[in-house]
């Protein structure tokens, strides 16, 4: 076996010998060449015997020392890629060191055998000859490389930068491939007339038509990493008028450290046509706090959740718990976490959080140090005719893991860009779940904070899936307004963010994320139904109760601070006593217990009707009560009572 690899390597480094070969011989046909010359037009065209004599000797000599010169230089190993900056370097310093010893042995010698000159102009001719040689069968095997054939498609390349460089070589050095680059076009004026390997710039975006029309171009490529959302709707727009193609290149994150490869090209989807960013992440404070710790995750299943449970597996944490009620969903993060999924490790579990004596159990079994809680109903529509099931789960089920999480460093409550003026139970529930958060802050040693942010493209029932799933069958793309906007985010950038909002956060503040620009959600519907070849229709709805036309990111009276990070403001939330919360009857008149929600988000707002006295008279109660036990003489017999720990009983 081992007789065997020794002889393919030997074989391997015969073969590379063979290939640099030539390139030796014509390095010295250059020396020949650049002597014969230097000594002729020294003596003006006519050479005699003597002259004959002296110039043979002084060309063998630099055979000699040429040779010695790459050797020792290793340019004649197949070490230097042709016609590279490295073996340009190494062919003049070899020429430069022969030029130099055969100037000094001209000189020392009794009777020079050429003038002084012939050495340094001979170099100077044969450094010309070497080069051009080297930069000829490079541009050769360059052109032999490219792509050729019938079903080659002709691109044009969006970008001349150095995503669009990499991309340029990376396309003409694979003979088999499917692309060949026709032109490019950039909006740099500077950049104008440039030729990069040979393919011209031949005008900018707005010349795409023309462009397309003129070199018969069938594809068109943005080549530029991390381009912002309007600039892909304006490129892509011009593709489709010239009737070509449409490809991007991923974004730098996607890329991570590496070139853009012909292979990364796809088509673009709604994280490049509405927006994405180029996140700026401190990798150190984030690892400081999640590195060997053990970290809980509620809501684990979810789009949200299975991400963060994805980023946070990175950083190595002692312990990563991933909590849901949903056995199918605890499956599929499993899966994409460890490849395999039998349902049979710690990590893993299965409970709900409306069941507070579990939550209460889990906590207290598995001592997390850090709880990422994106467990919650989200879907506006639904909980504006179910408000009492946001109470149960998104109120109470925030307040059961709070009172649990007393002992952890480091609390995170993922909330939403609705809880920002809110004006829907989605919004009221989650702005509760911010204020209940910053009380816990006042009440414990670790950090407690909130996170919030916009609409995550791809996650599961988001707009993006019921536009894709209305078009598909064939059926109108319902919006409910004209011009209602909506912020975007993709989940990678989202949940990132908000690892590091976490590692930068204050006890008690709310975090905001920010997500560039609001997108306008019927352009998103049109881009929808460009992709399909039978028209797709668009139909206005109207706007449903809850719904706003335009959301916030940041409430009324609320600072855009942003000491610490530029994507991130830090927003103080004043805190709720959760005494309140648990006055509130989610079996009760929606629009009653709507009115208590609304009324819990204002810091300076009383309760409401009926609420208000019973609060007045549970606070008194529970003022004199020993055991923190919250009971009324109103309530009737069966009546839960919930004390301050979160355990629950009847009167």
């Amino acid at each position: 076996m081992q007789t065997s690899t020794r002889a393919a390597d030997t074989t391997t480094r015969r073969n590379r010998e063979r290939a640099v070969a030539p390139m030796w011989l014509v390095d010295l046909g250059a020396w020949c060449a650049g002597l014969i010359v230097a000594v002729w037009t020294r003596y003006e065209f006519a050479l005699a015997g003597t002259h004959l004599n002296g110039l043979l000797l002084v060309t063998l000599a630099a055979i000699v020392l040429h040779t010695v010169a790459g050797h020792l230089n290793y340019l004649y190993r197949d070490r230097y890629r042709l016609g590279s900056f490295d073996e340009v370097w190494v062919v003049s310093r070899c020429v430069l060191a022969t030029m130099l010893l055969l100037l000094l042995l001209d000189l020392a010698a009794p009777q020079r055998p050429v003038p002084a000159s012939a050495p340094l102009v001979g170099g100077c001719l044969a450094l010309v000859q070497m080069l051009g040689v080297r930069y000829l069968r490079r541009l050769h095997r360059q052109r032999r490389r490219r792509p050729a054939g019938r079903d080659i498609q002709r691109v044009l390349l969006f970008g001349a930068g150095a995503a669009g460089q990499s991309l340029l070589r990376a396309m003409l050095d694979e003979p088999s491939g499917r692309y060949l680059p026709v032109g490019l076009l950039d909006d740099d004026p500077a950049k104008r007339q440039l030729r990069l390997s040979g393919v011209p710039v031949l005008g900018s975006r707005q010349d795409i038509p023309a462009v397309a029309a003129r070199t018969g171009a069938t594809t068109v490529v943005a080549a530029v990493a991390n381009a912002d959302a309007a600039l892909i709707r304006e490129v892509r727009h011009l593709a489709n008028q010239a009737g070509a193609r449409f490809k991007v290149v991923p974004s730098v994150g996607e890329l991570l450290e590496n070139e853009p490869a012909v292979t990364d090209l796809r088509d673009p989807d709604f994280s490049d046509l509405l927006g994405r960013h180029q996140i700026d992440t401190d990798l150190d404070s984030i690892a400081g706090y999640l590195t060997g710790k053990r970290v809980l995750v509620t809501g684990a299943g979810g789009s949200i959740g299975s991400e963060l449970c994805r980023q946070i597996q990175r950083f190595q944490p002692g312990e990563l718990m991933m909590l849901d009620r949903d056995e199918s969903a605890l499956h599929a993060v499993q899966l994409s976490l460890r490849g395999r999924a039998l349902l049979d490790s710690p990590d893993l579990i299965l409970a709900d959080l409306r069941d507070s004596d579990t939550i209460r159990q889990i906590m207290r079994a598995r001592r997390p140090e850090v709880v990422f809680h994106a467990a919650a109903l989200k879907h506006l529509t639904l909980l504006e005719r179910h408000p009492g099931e946001a109470v149960k789960t998104n109120v109470w089920g925030t307040q059961t893991l709070l009172e649990a999480a007393s002992g952890v460093e480091r609390f995170v409550n993922i909330s939403t860009d609705k809880a920002a003026d809110p004006t829907s139970v989605l919004g009221f529930s989650k702005r509760i779940t911010e204020r209940l958060t910053a009380f816990a802050a006042g009440a414990n040693q670790g950090t407690f904070l909130s996170v919030r942010f916009g609409n995550v493209l791809g996650s599961r029932g988001s707009v993006l899936h019921a536009f894709l799933a209305q078009a598909a069958a064939g059926k109108p793309i319902t919006v409910t307004d004209p011009d209602v906007t909506r912020y975007f985010m993709t989940i990678q950038e989202a949940v990132q963010l908000v690892i590091q909002a976490a590692a930068i956060g204050r006890d008690g503040e709310s975090l905001v994320l920010d997500m560039g620009d609001p997108v306008r959600i019927a352009d998103v519907a049109r881009s929808i139904a460009e992709q399909y070849d039978n028209p797709v229709r668009i139909i206005y709805t109207g706007l449903r109760p809850g719904e706003k036309l335009h959301e916030d990111l940041l409430g009324a009276g609320e600072p855009d601070n942003r000491p610490l990070h530029p994507l991130i403001s830090q927003v103080p939330v004043p805190a709720l006593d959760p005494v309140h919360v648990h006055l509130l009857d989610p079996y009760g008149r929606p629009d009653d217990l709507v009115d208590e929600l609304a009324a819990l988000c204002e810091p300076h707002r009383p309760l409401v009707g009926a609420r208000r006295q019973r609060g007045a008279a549970r606070a008194d109660l529970l003022a004199a009560d020993s055991d923190g036990s919250l009971a009324s003489p109103d309530d009737p017999p069966g009546t839960p009572i919930v004390s301050n720990n979160g355990s629950t009983g009847a009167v």
